[in-house]
C-alpha cells in the first residue's frame, strides 16, 4: 500500500507535467539553443540537468525542467525502496531492472517512445519527435507503466505465497 501511495503521488505530479508538456519542449528548445546543440537529440537525463544548470535563462524554464528531474528523481528512489520487498521472482526483478536501467542518469533515451494508451509523443511534431524529444518524453510514462506491472506481479506473488 505504501508502494501504491508513493506511484500515485508521482502520477499526480506527472498529470502536472504532462499539461505542461509544451512547456517542457520550449524549455528543452530554448537551452539547446543556448548550449549550442541543437543537432544532438535530448537523450538523457544528465542532458537535461545540464540544460538546466548551464543554460537555462529564465525562471519558467528552470521550473518546468526541474519538475521533470523531481519526477526522475522520485521514480528512482521509489525504485531503490522496491528492492526490499518481498516476495520477489525473477519477473519483478527483471521489471525493477528494467527500471533502474532507464532511469540511469547517463542512459541514452533517444530510442525508446511511449506506446498507446499514452500520447505524450503525439503532441510532438514529426521532427520533434523523431529526432529530438521522443525518447525524454516516453521516459516517465514508460516507467510508470513498468512499476504497475511490478505492483500487479508482486500481489500476485504476495497471494501465492498466502496460499501456499
Amino acid at each position: 500500500n505504501e508502494v501504491k501511495d508513493a506511484l500515485r503521488s508521482i502520477e499526480q505530479n506527472y498529470k502536472l507535467f504532462l499539461q505542461q508538456q509544451f512547456t517542457f519542449i520550449g524549455a528543452l528548445q530554448h537551452t539547446r539553443e543556448n548550449a549550442h546543440d541543437m543537432i544532438r537529440p535530448v537523450a538523457s537525463i544528465s542532458q537535461v540537468q545540464s540544460y538546466m544548470d548551464h543554460h537555462c535563462n529564465n525562471s519558467t524554464d528552470r521550473r518546468i525542467l526541474n519538475m521533470f528531474l523531481n519526477i526522475c528523481n522520485d521514480l528512482s528512489k521509489l525504485c531503490q525502496k522496491l528492492e526490499s520487498v518481498q516476495p520477489c521472482n525473477s519477473t519483478t526483478n527483471d521489471i525493477l531492472g528494467s527500471c533502474k536501467v532507464l532511469l540511469s542518469h547517463s542512459n541514452d533515451l533517444s530510442s525508446i517512445r511511449a506506446k498507446y494508451p499514452h500520447d505524450v509523443v503525439n503532441h510532438l511534431s514529426c521532427n520533434e519527435a523523431k529526432n529530438h524529444f521522443g525518447g525524454v518524453v516516453s521516459l516517465i510514462p514508460i516507467v510508470l507503466d513498468c512499476l504497475k506491472e511490478w505492483i500487479t506481479h508482486t500481489e500476485k506473488l504476495s497471494q501465492e505465497v498466502l496460499q501456499n
